[in-house]
């Protein structure tokens, strides 16, 4: 683009006022409410305790950018939603960011992508590769942060353990397709203690959602015993994680733990019953009904013993029920369906010989909604 040099623009009048404009309000961030972030690291002193897991091997003399500086640069940068290394070519240059990051001189630029990517990929070439960080250091850091959030040990600590993905979108190593998403990914695994982090793993797409979870789930275990011996420990997930190994481990270690159980044909009769039941309650009370029930189970070569089970049968919505079976919105919840469905820009026109109601024209979702409607018409 050809370089210009103009300082203001004058646009349109507002009535008898000129309206004009310039780049003269010096250099502004877009991010002022991030200085918080500064203060709660103050607080728990995760940078100075991070920077502890890091070990830098280049030339004091030559170095720029401090690892400290660079982890903050790129730690508050993902906290303010700038995710990828790219964002650092205009970050770097952004007072605010230095600020957080601890330049002592603000007018400086931060380090760029090229330099921030170094410091994150691990085995390369030692003479490009002078930062390594130990991966358990960090693991046992995130532990500790937690420990330290409780003054006084807790009675029970709940692990959440989950599997989500992160969608792909160029050629990334260990790139796979994976069904459940429809689409390229990885699938990380978090493990969390109510809203903290405990562990993280980043793993590729075509594996089991639970695998790893073990190795990582009796880390965490061992490091909340060493510090609280007498806290009771639950690890809860969905039927992903309800895996022999891992129930087996949490029986031997006084673990409890409570896994979702994916419905099949035998579960189903069991609770056959207690559906019947719920049923007939929600026919005539016209309500939501729900009973549960409890029973042993055990499958038929995977598991090594019979375990207890508990169901819950319940009958909801019928529109959902009747209308929405087959289609993506079969088992969505409440919200989503008074989000999508009920939620449309309506007129309503009253006359004489008929109320008529007219929807948006922009309502996404016209085939769904002609769907339900014929189902429930038939």
């Amino acid at each position: 683009m050809t370089e210009c040099s103009q300082e203001t623009f004058a646009f349109t009048d507002h009535f008898s006022r000129r309206v004009e404009a310039g780049f003269t309000a010096g250099r502004i961030s877009s991010d002022g409410g991030a200085i918080l972030l500064r203060e709660a690291d103050r607080k728990i002193g995760l940078l100075r305790r991070l920077e502890g897991c890091f070990v830098d091997r280049r030339h004091p003399k030559r170095i720029v950018h401090r690892v400290r500086e660079m982890l903050a640069q790129r730690i508050f940068g993902i906290a303010m939603g700038y995710e990828d290394l790219d964002d650092h070519e205009q970050l770097r240059t952004d007072p605010l960011v230095a600020l957080l990051s601890g330049k002592s001189d603000l007018e400086e630029d931060l380090a760029g992508k090229s330099t921030l990517n170094r410091l994150e990929l691990v085995g390369r070439s030692e003479r490009y590769h002078k930062i390594d960080y130990s991966a358990e250091a960090i693991d046992r850091l995130l532990v500790d942060l937690y420990l330290q959030s409780h003054p006084q040990p807790p009675e029970e600590v709940v692990l959440d353990l989950d599997a989500t993905d992160i969608p792909l979108y160029g050629h990334q190593p260990e790139r796979f397709f994976h069904g459940y998403y429809d689409s390229y990914c990885y699938l990380p695994l978090y493990i969390f203690a109510g809203d903290q982090l405990l562990g993280v793993r980043l793993r590729p797409s075509n594996q089991d959602a639970s695998a790893g979870s073990l190795t990582e789930v009796s880390r965490i275990v061992e490091q909340l015993r060493t510090r609280w011996p007498g806290v009771r420990i639950v690890l809860r997930a969905d039927s992903g994680f309800c895996r022999e190994e891992i129930m087996a481990w949490c029986e031997a270690n006084q673990v409890d733990y409570l896994f979702g159980l994916a419905r099949n044909e035998r579960l189903c009769r069991t609770i056959q019953g207690s559906m019947e039941q719920a049923r007939r309650l929600h026919e005539s009370s016209g309500k939501s009904a729900r009973f549960f029930t409890e029973f042993a189970y055990r499958t038929l070569s995977s598991w090594s013993r019979e375990r207890r089970v508990v169901a819950k049968a319940e009958y909801l919505e019928a529109l959902r029920r009747l209308g929405l079976r087959g289609t993506d919105w079969a088992e969505a919840q409440v919200d989503t369906l008074r989000l999508k469905l009920f939620k449309i820009g309506t007129l309503v026109r009253v006359s004489v010989r008929r109320v008529f109601l007219s929807m948006s024209s922009a309502y996404p979702w016209k085939s769904l909604f002609t769907h339900l409607f014929r189902v429930l018409r038939c």
